[in-house]
């Protein structure tokens, strides 16, 4: 993120000062250095009263996530997704903690939830780590969960959505539909791949692992993970995974009927979700807005960041020069030029790419409902930062030999993306 915000400052100077030094007095109110001072400021102010507009809708979802969390959402999904996990990890044992940790983790990010996601997810490599024949190089199981991690099914991308509705969007959840087929098609090629990659990345052999033993040893040491592998029948996981797919279709052929009652059903549905559970609903409800409040006010730095280059970029002409360059060729695959930049950033940086999205449908040329709009948030809403994940979760365990890992995940990254230009398209049409 380092270079690239460099490279992006460099540039616009660059070529701003190329032109102020061409520049004919007479041509123009403003010389081109003018501009670009002006732009650096006005994208700065930008930033922060767009982060301050986001602190209220940011607020209102982290506290509606943490009611259903506290109600036991999360641990709900973790038994639906258990026997399939089970079946696409034979070398894990069902009953070992790294099983229910992994569950918990894709449960976590499937809710928006990534800060619970994270621990989760660490803890899934060290445990997988203690199934480890190699040390300090990926297990298969290792590189499929790290595949599946960045590409992993979104059910509620809210952060999103809070920002598509502090950008003024009318719809601000037209994203669900497109992002849950973004998802689904990119998990799907993310398993295929790391299958497929695996056998041309063979692992170095080593002693044998008396697996049941250390299972047994570890099982004990966290109830919540050897509960989360304790999953429905197969016949429910398949069902709810049935019922997922159909609102795919639904939601294309009666979007535009469907999308007001979004938002209004999902507060009413995790607010009486909550009830049932007897959770105290108010002051659950307060703890995690002031999650979503503290969220808003973190991002305040990378978002002044970024708009500031990429405004920049924008007012010395080099976007445009750029975005002419490559829009004849893009265009064809129904990706615009000008959401390249949030295509080639979201692996790399999260808060980079946020930043981008609000540059973005913060336009007034583009908006959060034009295609573009929608394209650029079902991308962040649908895809992870996966550079970030991997030295993370990899760092974790001190894995220094990746094998396949990225390769499979960068393979669903490109995955994720053609399959959100193909959800935009459907929907939008």
């Amino acid at each position: 993120m380092n270079k690239i915000f460099i490279i992006i400052v460099f540039l616009a100077f660059t070529y701003a000062g190329w032109q102020q030094i061409i520049f004919v007095p007479g041509q123009a109110d403003q010389m081109p250095m003018e501009i670009l001072s002006k732009a650096m400021i006005d994208s700065a102010r930008a930033a922060v009263e767009l982060a301050i507009g986001l602190v209220g809708i940011m607020a209102l979802f982290l506290g509606l996530m943490k009611v259903a969390e506290a109600g036991g959402m999360l641990s709900i999904l973790a038994k639906l997704i258990s026997p399939l996990m089970v079946r696409l990890f034979p070398d894990v044992p069902r009953d070992h903690p790294a099983m229910g940790a992994m569950i918990l983790n894709l449960s976590a990010n499937a809710l928006g939830l990534g800060n619970a996601a994270t621990p989760f997810g660490i803890r899934a490599m060290q445990e997988l780590d203690r199934l480890n024949p190699v040390k300090g190089e990926a297990t298969n199981a290792m590189a499929l969960f790290m595949a599946i991690n960045t590409s992993s099914v979104t059910l509620l991308p809210t952060g999103v959505i809070a920002l598509r509705a502090a950008a003024g969007s009318i719809d601000p959840a037209a994203i669900l539909p497109t992002t849950l087929l973004a998802t689904i098609g990119s998990t799907c090629v993310a398993i295929i791949a790391s299958k497929l990659y695996q056998r041309f990345f063979s692992q170095k052999q080593a002693g044998h692992i008396n697996v049941s033993e250390r299972a047994d040893k570890d099982t004990s040491t966290d109830d919540t993970l050897k509960h989360a592998s304790n999953g429905y029948p197969l016949w429910v996981s398949i069902l709810a995974l049935g019922i997922l797919a159909s609102l795919i279709p639904v939601a294309i052929l009666f979007g535009s009927s469907v999308s007001p009652w979004i938002l209004p059903s999902l507060m009413v549905g995790f607010l009486g979700f909550g009830l049932i559970k007897k959770v105290q609903i108010y002051e659950v409800f307060i703890e995690g807005a002031k999650e979503g409040f503290q969220v808003a006010l973190r991002i305040i730095p990378y978002m002044v960041a970024i708009l500031v280059a990429v405004g920049m970029l924008k007012a010395s002409g080099a976007l445009q020069i750029i975005v002419n360059a490559l829009s004849s060729v893009t265009a064809n695959f129904g990706l615009p030029a000008e959401a390249l930049p949030m295509a080639l950033m979201r692996p790399l940086s999260g808060s980079g790419a946020y930043a981008i999205l609000a540059s973005i449908i913060n336009d007034p040329a583009i908006g959060p409902d034009s295609y573009t709009g929608l394209l650029v948030s079902t991308l962040q809403g649908s895809t992870e930062t996966t550079f970030y994940v991997m030295a993370v979760y990899f760092g974790a365990v001190q894995i220094k030999r990746i094998r396949h890992a990225l390769a499979a995940a960068l393979t669903a990254d490109v995955a994720g993306v053609l399959f959100a230009i193909l959800a935009c398209s459907l929907f939008l049409n």
